[in-house]
């Protein structure tokens, strides 16, 4: 089965905007007396992420057909662009940007295996003519 792939015709998502909460793979013991003892469960454990997007009404549009048809309203799974990589600059030890032989600098990349949260589904509201829409999806390990 081929994932579905977030449309290239939508923006990334907002930057400021953007939080991730790691998964706990943790089983925690409480103990009689002392501190607590812990234990790796499971090293397969999703992380959950929140993003918003800016769109316009065409781009909204792109982002309603991606959710309703092509992930049956959410509930198929997509691979998206990593937002906290995908794009941005690699960077030396001093932080300057690493340039290749013609002197522009090399982009990391990185994507996502997703699905749509089951607690945070698309929510929109609209300022002026853009449609803010936020989101929370799990990224599968």
């Amino acid at each position: 089965m081929t994932l579905a792939a977030w449309p290239s015709e939508l923006p990334k998502p907002v930057r400021e905007t953007y939080s991730a909460t790691w998964g706990d793979g943790r089983q925690m013991r409480a103990a009689d007396y002392g501190p607590p003892s812990a234990r790796l469960r499971t090293s397969s454990v999703p992380q959950m992420a929140t993003l918003s997007l800016k769109l316009s009404r065409a781009e909204k549009a792109v982002f309603d057909d991606f959710w309703q048809q092509e992930l049956r309203r959410g509930s198929l799974p997509f691979t998206m662009p990593d937002p906290v990589t995908d794009g941005w600059e690699l960077l030396s030890s001093d932080g300057s940007p690493v340039l290749d032989d013609e002197g522009q600098p090399i982009l990391l990349s990185g994507t996502w295996t997703c699905l749509f949260a089951q607690d945070g589904l698309p929510q929109e509201t609209l300022q002026g003519l853009t449609f803010n829409i936020n989101f929370s999806v799990v990224v599968m390990p």
